[in-house]
């Protein structure tokens, strides 16, 4: 089965490499690319843009009409262009899969309204070794109990707009929740001063930005006798361009719902 997919940010740093594995991808078919329309480069051949010869697929700036008859969208761009894009999804009844970063919760709950229409697979993170991490993540916190303190560091390349990180959020979600807490009572982000001692059960959260880094996560628990360390680093962008197109080869035919890469792995 073949999976006609548009996407949009097609021009960024995750939207062309998305392209480039797709081309070479026998069960994904490119049926349209998207930017915004003051881009400069719509018009021109996404197949220049990724590094091949002309594949007769222009950049348009309009989703609503390169989208008709698409199997599913997959979305990174930024989160007022995902809530427009969510809109044209669900107008025209197409699955879509979102890796944009820094939604708010407002922008949250229209993935949530509109996923009761159409299939929705929201993740911070595409791929397949962090979204093991999350799992990983909240056994460990589980096991541990309140023995330990637990802090969440999370580097990215010098011209990424959110921190924290999508990832490291959800992360910090997850510990909250198997903790049974919310992430609003218990998250100190960065510290600086005179802060006083570390509060029990306070959970630590700190971003870098630097250079090229494509992006680094370590979770860390430590006791009274040891300390934990749980760590991702990414090498290339493929992980999350590679994760990005299971998931839409996994939600183009499902149900209406909101999914996650959690979901991906289970049917791995």
């Amino acid at each position: 089965m073949v999976t006609r997919i548009v996407i949009t940010g097609c021009c960024g740093r995750m939207g062309s490499r998305i392209g480039a594995l797709a081309l070479s991808d026998e069960e994904i078919e490119i049926f349209g690319a998207v930017e915004t329309k003051t881009h400069p480069d719509v018009g021109k051949d996404f197949g220049n843009i990724i590094g091949d010869d002309d594949i007769g697929i222009q950049i348009s700036g309009d989703l609503s009409q390169v989208a008709k008859g698409a199997d599913a969208i997959i979305d990174f761009t930024t989160p007022t262009a995902t809530v427009s894009n969510l809109g044209v999804a669900n107008k025209l009844k197409i699955p879509i899969v979102i890796g944009t970063t820094g939604l708010t919760d407002e922008e949250m709950q229209v993935a949530r309204h509109i996923s009761k229409s159409i299939p929705v697979l929201i993740s911070p993170n595409m791929s397949i070794g962090v979204n093991i991490v999350f799992k990983i993540v909240a056994d460990i916190t589980s096991m541990l109990g309140e023995g330990y303190d637990i802090e969440i560091c999370e580097a990215h390349h010098n011209k990424k707009k959110d921190a924290p990180s999508g990832t490291a959020k959800r992360l910090a979600e997850l510990i909250a929740e198997v903790k049974g807490k919310k992430l609003s009572d218990i998250a100190v982000y960065g510290r600086h001063g005179n802060t006083g001692q570390r509060r029990k059960g306070e959970l630590g959260i700190h971003s870098l930005r630097a250079g090229n880094i494509i992006g680094d996560h370590t979770v860390i628990y430590s006791g009274t006798n040891d300390t934990i360390k749980i760590s991702h680093s990414a090498h290339s962008r493929d992980i999350l361009a590679q994760g990005a197109i299971l998931a839409v080869k996994f939600i183009a035919d499902r149900s209406p719902g909101l999914y996650s890469m959690q979901d991906v792995i289970g049917g791995l």
